[in-house]
């Protein structure tokens, strides 16, 4: 009943991206109908034309000709009107289908940090990609097929009921036991479609994991183990596809077979009465007859198999739907811009927060940052350190507690203007592709060549960049060329060029040599003058003239003071300390 329900509410939805062309729609429809009033009548002029043949060597040639006429007429009428309607399908499915997928990648925009930092990206690819694909696949052929499906079968019913009673009862008698096969086998499809969408997602997720960390693949020897991991997926998707095809395909030959069925039937009760009626019934009408029979019977093959694609299409849509309606991060159009940061401090006030309801984090903390004081923040793997980053930063809200900046809640200002003021370098490097002036600037205008050279020179990476084939105007990729410590040269020299008036420095020198983080260290204190900063670092030494350092432990801080104070304390601080300088 559940699933039921959803498959209905998908297709709704499916309809819905409709209205917006509703008048092609109607188009289709009358196109359709034209297709069939021209198929459906060309039976009638063969009949009729059979039946000028009177006897042998006998034939009404004089009354053929404009049969033959009219004939030529309806196909041609046909075939215009199939071409036409195809041109209307396609625009259609493929408008709706740019809408679905800008509706998904305009999702993708508003989500929480959370939704990508728990779903793989290889999944949410899939989703986009070769669901919408497959979606776009099933929709075509039941806009191409259904409705002229439908049409043909009330068409034909109505001209065999205006040839033949007693023949039209024995197709509609026989026609229920085709209706219920279809239905029978559609019913159970869709469930193995939603299998079958749901292994190639995760295919395509560790195809894409793999490829993405391919060097670390290879650097501990994992290609064997990724190969089985990855036969294993192919397999389940292999499993999965040939129970949805096989069990789908079985459509197609049960009502072909009942279909065999129709025809016979009328065949055989047409003989019969053209035996027993003494000349009422003719051999044209029979043939008309059997005409019809034929074209009665092969719309149900044809929306068999579009049934078949839609179970297959509303399964795929179901999934680009549920991205499209997980819910989005709470709007703060309302809110108002973050003002007076200039000597502004920053407070975090009885925070509690956790990543997820059972796995407690950050209980009950609070911190005061004064403007212009450097405050580092140390202490082991998953104590929370980066997670009060995050929470800085809102890309994720506090749970109880708040954070504010001057006198303002974070909460209520907006994303955009409290982001603006903090310059972050974090391990992680990001490039795009671009040149490499474009990926200081991030396409800001406003800077000029010697503003963007002497952020350059402050982060000592003017002497590698020139050293680049076209210097600043070098284009790079997101991965190659360049190293990792070239990379996260190229995002200090960011912040040394917009330089707010908060920063955020999360092992912001992990990938540098020691000599030129020695002169880093240098452009720092010159960059951190005047401004609040937020260092999170391991390698303890590089933390020695900070303000504050404040030590975490399982979601505490347990110590704070300067490096000297601590060290004297000979507390955990001194313990981390002196466990970086032990052989």
């Amino acid at each position: 009943m559940k699933e039921s329900n959803a498959k209905k509410g998908t297709a709704r939805r499916v309809l819905s991206y409709l209205q917006a062309y509703r008048w092609l729609f109607l188009l289709t429809l009358l196109l359709a109908a034209a297709v069939v009033a021209a198929t459906l009548l060309l039976p009638i002029l063969i009949g009729d034309a059979i039946d000028l043949i009177v006897d042998e060597g006998a034939v009404n040639f004089s009354a053929l000709s404009p049969l033959l006429g009219k004939a030529l007429v309806l196909i041609a009428i046909g075939a215009l009107a199939w071409w036409l309607m195809n041109i209307c399908n396609n625009k259609i499915t493929y408008e709706i289908v740019k809408r679905v997928r800008t509706d998904a990648f305009d999702k993708l925009q508003t989500l929480p940090i959370s939704y990508s930092d728990s779903h793989r990206t290889g999944e949410t690819v899939s989703r986009i990609i070769t669901d919408v694909e497959q979606f776009a696949d099933g929709l075509l052929m039941g806009f191409t097929q259904f409705f002229t499906g439908v049409l043909t079968i009330l068409g034909t019913l109505a001209l065999m009921l205006s040839i033949s009673v007693t023949i039209t009862i024995v197709v509609v008698v026989v026609t229920p036991l085709s209706l219920f096969v279809a239905a029978f086998i559609a019913r159970h499809t869709h469930t193995m479609f939603m299998e079958q969408s749901r292994a190639r997602a995760e295919q395509t997720a560790y195809t894409e994991e793999m490829i993405g960390n391919q060097k670390i693949v290879k650097a501990f020897r994992y290609e064997k183990k990724a190969v089985e991991n990855f036969d294993a997926l192919n397999a389940s998707l292999s499993t999965a596809s040939l129970k949805a095809t096989f069990y789908s395909s079985l459509t197609n030959p049960c009502t072909r077979f009942i279909n065999s069925l129709v025809y016979t039937g009328v065949a055989l009760f047409g003989a019969l009465l053209i035996l027993g009626d003494g000349g009422g019934f003719s051999v044209g009408q029979l043939t008309c007859l059997l005409s019809y029979a034929n074209q009665y019977t092969k719309p149900f093959n044809e929306i068999s198999g579009v049934v078949t694609e839609l179970q297959n299409a509303l399964a795929c849509a179901s999934r680009i739907f549920e991205l499209i309606d997980t819910p989005s991060q709470p709007s703060d159009e309302q809110n108002l811009p973050l003002k007076n940061t200039k000597d502004a401090c920053v407070t975090l006030s009885h925070v509690w927060f956790s990543y997820t309801p059972e796995q407690r984090l950050i209980e009950d903390l609070s911190l005061c940052a004064l403007h212009g004081k450097r405050i580092a923040i140390v202490g082991p793997t998953g104590c929370g350190k980066t997670t009060i980053i995050n929470l800085l930063m809102r890309f994720y809200d506090v749970t109880k507690g708040k954070i504010t900046i001057g006198e303002q809640d974070i909460r209520e200002v907006t994303r955009e203007s409290l982001r603006e003021n903090y310059g972050m370098v974090l391990q992680d490097t990001w490039l795009r592709s671009g040149t490499i002036r474009d990926n200081i600037t991030l396409g800001r205008e406003g800077f000029s060549d010697e503003d963007i050279i002497r952020a350059a020179k402050l982060s000592y990476a003017d002497s590698f960049i020139r050293r680049l084939p076209q210097g600043y105007d070098t284009v790079i990729s997101e991965d190659g060329m360049l190293s990792q410590g070239q990379k996260q040269l190229l995002c200090i020299t960011r912040v040394m060029l917009h330089l707010p008036p908060m920063l955020i420095l999360d092992e912001a020198t992990s990938s540098i040599d020691t000599r030129t983080e020695m002169k880093i260290q240098g452009a720092f204190a010159h960059m951190m003058q005047g401004r609040t900063c937020f260092i999170v670092a391991h390698r303890l030494s590089t933390i020695k003239e900070a303000d504050l350092i404040l030590v975490m432990k399982d979601g505490h801080i347990v110590e704070q003071g300067t490096h000297d104070d601590l060290l004297a304390s000979d507390g955990f601080y001194a313990t981390l300390y002196h466990s970086q300088f032990e052989e």
